[in-house]
């Protein structure tokens, strides 16, 4: 059984997605960065200097005792941080697109592969059946 899962884990496709997973990671690290720290300031500045990752509705306030600690945190719904992620959402599937745009204009769309004998064969029916 281990050498079976040795020979699994070594084939190419599980390695090619290890390395696809570990770079997705890294990605959206990067993305999330972009999104938060340059363009929502630039969104929130057009909007009037609207902070979203700050926006919430407040459905309890937080009870703070007498000597200044927190005893209980406030219960939000923190709506401006989902507004933060449908505009990362955005700009990573505008992002995807234009990278399959380019991909698609750059190297050309993926031929068509050839048919199969299975395929051939059934072509050769139905050419024959219309005879």
């Amino acid at each position: 059984m281990l050498k079976e899962f040795k020979e699994f884990i070594m084939t190419g496709n599980v390695i090619d997605f290890a390395i696809a997973v570990i770079l997705a990671g890294a990605v959206g690290l990067v993305v999330n960065g972009f999104v938060n720290d340059i363009i929502m300031p630039i969104v929130g500045h057009f909007a009037g200097g609207l902070d979203f990752g700050s926006m919430q509705k407040v459905l309890s306030p937080a009870e703070i005792a007498a000597d200044g600690t927190v005893t209980k945190p406030a219960n939000a719904i923190r709506y401006g941080k989902w507004i933060n992620s449908i505009i990362n959402l955005l700009i990573v599937g505008w992002v995807l697109f234009m990278l399959a745009k380019s991909k698609i204009k750059f190297m050309g769309a993926a031929p068509d592969p050839a048919p199969t004998a299975d395929q051939t064969l059934l072509a050769e029916i139905r050419d024959a059946l219309k005879k």
